[in-house]
């Protein structure tokens, strides 16, 4: 089999569909509801993610490509040489491509995702485009802790490489658990490069999140048609409509599914009532000052060494060594 076509192992530690029931069920249940925005990214998802990351009002994916394309070898610099590269939630490794090509003796590069067969393209496409980088995908949720696959040559360190603006969707104190879960992964001597979203007007996020060719919207729905064909429901798309707004006092964007009139929704044997105008939250995004972010990584043992950002300062990456 040739180096285009080879197919790359990948290991499997995604959520069962046990689990997804369970996630979605017991987050309707809530008051008011909320469903995890992990489950954005079946294959529709994911494509319709990267759609999303072209739409003019997303002002992130410019920022932060114009980022790594000024400074990605001082990224790689500060990560250093023999790097085993973990990458969470790595869609379609695009910026990845960066970060790879100026990394120095890169031992093996871990793609994570949670949707199978997104990340088994990649990985294939990314195994084809550096032969000399052992490529190990992962399928899993990273939001839970997960073992490391074991690379042919022994790395100097782990890194992580979180890009985007993912952490944004986490609660503060779920920001906290998940960097000492990384901090963990990686070890004494290893590093975290994230990236976050900075503050900014008001009008600048909300159109971010209300793209007018409707490119979230679908995004959103998406969600529900997931649930519909894995889980036996009856969410009808049409009776929901997204929405985005600024909640100023929690400094985040919060993304809605609302119900456009009185209905019932089954899964399975269970049914759930919405009366015009209920609201199920899909996703926070959170967005942070590069002190502020500092300061919560430092609770886990992440010091500061380096920040970027781009010229209108929108965007940023920091990268954080583990020390001890």
């Amino acid at each position: 089999m040739d180096q285009d076509t080879q197919q790359v192992d990948l290991l499997d530690c995604a959520p069962t569909a046990s689990t997804f029931h369970e996630e979605i069920v017991t987050g309707l249940r809530r008051s008011p509801p909320r469903l995890p925005c992990k489950y954005f990214y079946d294959q529709r998802g994911s494509q319709l993610f990267d759609q999303i990351c072209e739409q003019d009002e997303y002002y992130l994916t410019d920022a932060d490509l114009e980022i790594m394309r000024r400074f990605a070898p001082q990224m790689a610099a500060q990560i250093g040489p023999g790097v085993m590269l973990v990458e969470y939630g790595s869609g379609s490794s695009i910026k990845t491509r960066l970060l790879l090509d100026h990394l120095q003796d890169a031992v093996a590069y871990v793609p994570v995702d949670i949707s199978r067969a997104h990340l088994q393209q990649t990985a294939n496409t990314l195994s084809a485009a550096y032969p000399q980088i052992e490529i190990l995908p992962v399928c899993a949720d990273f939001t839970q802790p997960f073992e490391l696959p074991t690379a042919s040559q022994k790395p100097t360190h782990a890194a992580v490489y979180f890009p985007g603006s993912t952490i944004g969707n986490f609660h503060p104190d779920e920001v906290l658990r998940l960097l000492g879960q990384i901090a963990k992964l990686c070890g004494s001597g290893g590093g975290l490069l994230i990236g976050i979203d900075l503050k900014k007007d008001v009008d600048t996020l909300e159109a971010a999140y209300n793209d007018q060719q409707g490119v979230t919207a679908e995004f959103n729905l998406n969600l529900l048609e997931r649930i519909n064909r894995e889980l036996d429901a009856d969410f009808q798309l049409d009776q929901f409509r997204h929405d985005a707004t600024y909640n100023d006092d929690q400094g985040r964007i919060e993304m809605y599914l609302v119900s456009e009139r009185e209905q019932s929704v089954s899964i399975g044997d269970e049914t759930f009532e919405f009366d015009k105008g209920d609201k199920i939250c899909t996703e926070y995004s959170h967005k942070y000052t590069i002190a502020e972010f500092a300061d919560i990584a430092a609770e886990v043992g992440l010091t500061l060494r380096r920040h970027w950002t781009d010229q209108q300062e929108l965007f940023a990456v920091l990268h954080f060594a583990k020390l001890d």
